[in-house]
């Protein structure tokens, strides 16, 4: 106010985003991506880093780890493959992933699986899972990114892994698609597999 300090581009910018509800760019360079506004995606920095206080505590597996909250989850879906290739000595390189999509809840689980994880925090967009037939659905109207229940994820052998009336689902971080690809889950369908491809049916981090 006295004019012994000059408002500088780094400041101005910060000034703007915090009147507009957008998140710094400064800010973005160093964090997740993420297409909330300033306030939600505050919010959701505060839970990630509740969640990782709790989880490194007393570095026990959750029940149900938040994939959602990682920074990088494609490190923990790694991690997975390498703890069981390690247990059977089975090469990495011929190790994949195996989701079976449960019909519960996070508050329905007491204790973690004895292999994989259990993993919650996941949306789809372009479709929907019905939990009655355990399968990929046609979306219900204004409903644009259904949550998902709880995925238990663990790693087998390549060569049995099921292919038939599956649907190889991308999983990304954001609705921007893209450069936040993770990974390729295959989930059961009744329908033929092209009908979601063309549909775009994705998998998300955030809804």
């Amino acid at each position: 106010m006295q004019g012994e300090l000059t408002i500088t581009a780094d400041m101005e910018e910060l000034s703007n985003s915090l009147f507009l509800d957008t998140v710094p760019e400064s800010w973005t360079k160093r964090a997740y991506p993420s297409m909330c506004g300033l306030a939600a995606w505050f919010v959701d920095l505060l839970i990630r880093i509740k969640e990782l206080e709790g989880w490194t505590s007393d570095f026990i597996l959750p029940n149900v780890v938040w994939l959602s909250g990682f920074f990088n989850p494609q490190s923990f879906l790694t991690a997975i493959e390498q703890s069981m290739a390690r247990k059977n000595e089975w090469p990495l390189d011929k190790m994949c992933l195996q989701v079976d999509v449960t019909k519960k809840n996070k508050e329905d689980f007491n204790s973690p699986p004895r292999e994989g994880a259990y993993v919650h925090g996941l949306f789809m967009e372009g479709a929907r899972w019905d939990t009655q037939t355990g399968m990929i659905a046609d979306a219900r109207l204004k409903e644009l990114t259904p949550a998902m229940p709880v995925m238990f994820i663990r790693a087998i052998p390549i060569d049995k892994q099921e292919t038939k009336n599956v649907y190889e689902c991308p999983l990304y971080k954001t609705r921007q698609r893209g450069p936040t690809y993770v990974w390729n889950f295959f989930l059961k369908t009744k329908e033929n597999p092209a009908k979601w491809t063309l549909a775009g049916v994705s998998l998300l981090l955030s809804g």
